[in-house]
């Protein structure tokens, strides 16, 4: 079993990341610096991959003598022994010398880095991880760890990082997608899954809320395996009042934070309602991929306005997701149901695709010719090249001159018309702005 140890100075959230990774409260968590002063292992599963977690104690730069250098040497002793390190800073108070300090140990040391920017709560906060490149550990992870936000795209990391074989080989394919089913109470979602499953798994009815956990189940179709989760209904926010729901909501949005893709079932009858956006807007966030399974189909009986109302929504309340599929079913009689797996595939291998930087960047230098970026406060932005660090949401990283004060409607050109050019509709696509005091960026200007 391999390794993955935590690490940082005290008080970035390595505890909160290990138990939620961990998936229950081990470590003891505190805003007091230094609560963890021992190692903590346990066993967990990480993108798939079962792995020993170690919890370890603030780094912090210290005579061996004293409590806080026995600290470190622990924290070292951690290192010797792991696979993968996730090496966490608090992207809110911002990099610190310890910081900076303990990056260059690491870049010394023989072993890969996963950097986790925690606390990075909001487009301010994943804005403020982008400080973090200047470590020179590669793309930083913006994680929360106290909402649960990143968390897919970290297990999925891990998972990159730790796999014995290549990406493309027999061991990947065998490797199961993670689909997850999300809904309103009472959509259908269950009775989508037994339909899947070819059994009555799970206890379906009339009654809105019978599904109180999240249900995992393994499928297969003719790629591969399939880990299928079905939720718990997700209510408005209001309308989550005893305890017992609020778990149960808990581990719908842990199950849609940690599948690749999801299944988002809508009531044709009911028509895509806001909670509905809600949940696409929370994959979106989360960097999912997603499919909507147009549910009760058969019972719709002016099919053209009910799809044409549909496509309305999506166009001018989901245009993050732009193109997003739609597979009209019937999880009751099965009509339709042969059309979703593969669209569920096909959805996937477009959110794993990766662009070669080459072609990227024709593509890129075709946009800025056809509408040159803005001034901002008098200055032109001049952006110099992109690059695709990572796939999993597609994620564009963009160099250029005061290239982070692009305005939010030549953002928005960008990643639109890469979606367009690239065939990559419904997929959520990430825009990261990097200037030229970046230490991966090449030289500023005069």
């Amino acid at each position: 079993m391999q390794t993955v140890a935590i690490l940082g100075r005290p008080n970035v959230g390595k505890s909160s990341i290990f138990n939620r990774l961990a998936g229950r409260r081990i470590a003891i968590v505190d805003d007091t610096p230094g609560v963890t002063r021992d190692r903590k292992e346990v066993e967990a599963e990480i993108g798939g991959i079962p792995v020993t977690l170690i919890d370890t104690a603030g780094l912090e730069e210290a005579a061996p003598e004293t409590l806080a250098g026995r600290m470190t040497a622990s924290s070292d002793a951690a290192l010797r022994q792991a696979d993968l390190v996730l090496f966490v800073i608090d992207c809110r108070t911002g990099l610190t010398a310890a910081d900076r300090a303990f990056a260059n140990w690491l870049r010394r040391a023989d072993v890969p880095v996963l950097l986790l920017a925690n606390k990075a709560e909001g487009r301010l906060g994943i804005q403020n991880a982008m400080e973090a490149y200047e470590l020179g550990l590669g793309d930083p992870i913006p994680v929360s760890a106290e909402h649960g936000d990143g968390f897919g795209t970290l297990h999925d990391e891990v998972r990159d990082h730790l796999q014995k074989e290549p990406r493309g080989n027999r061991g990947d394919r065998e490797r199961p997608l993670r689909l997850a089913i999300v809904g309103r109470p009472n959509a259908g979602k269950s009775t989508l899954l037994n339909t899947l499953l070819g059994e009555e798994r799970m206890i379906t009815g009339p009654e809105p809320g019978l599904t109180r956990d999240a249900i995992a189940v393994q499928i297969k179709d003719e790629v591969g395996p399939i880990r299928l989760v079905d939720t718990a209904g997700l209510r408005k926010q209001a309308r989550i009042e005893k305890d017992l729901e609020k778990m149960s909501t808990g581990a719908s949005i842990a199950a849609l934070k940690e599948a690749e893709v999801v299944i988002l079932v809508i009531d044709a009858l009911l028509g895509m309602e806001e909670q509905d956006l809600r949940i696409a807007r929370l994959a979106e966030r989360e960097g999912r991929a997603c499919v909507i399974a147009f549910n009760k189909w058969d019972a719709v009986e002016d099919r053209a306005a009910c799809r044409k109302k549909l496509d309305d929504v999506l166009t001018f309340s989901l245009a993050q997701m732009k193109g997003i599929m739609v597979v009209p079913i019937s999880a009751a009689n099965g009509r339709g149901i042969d059309r979703l797996l593969p669209a569920v595939r096909e959805v996937h291998d477009l959110w794993n695709r990766r662009i070669g930087t080459g072609e990227l960047n024709r593509w890129f230098e075709v946009m800025k010719d056809r509408h040159q970026p803005p001034l901002v406060e008098g200055k032109r932005i001049k952006l110099r090249y992109a690059t695709m660090p990572k796939a999993r949401p597609p994620t564009i990283a963009v160099f250029g001159t005061r290239a982070e004060m692009l305005p939010e409607d030549y953002r928005r050109y960008l990643v639109n018309s890469f979606r367009e050019k690239f065939d990559m509709p419904g997929v959520p696509i990430r825009l990261n702005l990097r200037g030229t005091d970046n230490p991966y960026a090449e030289g500023t200007e005069e």
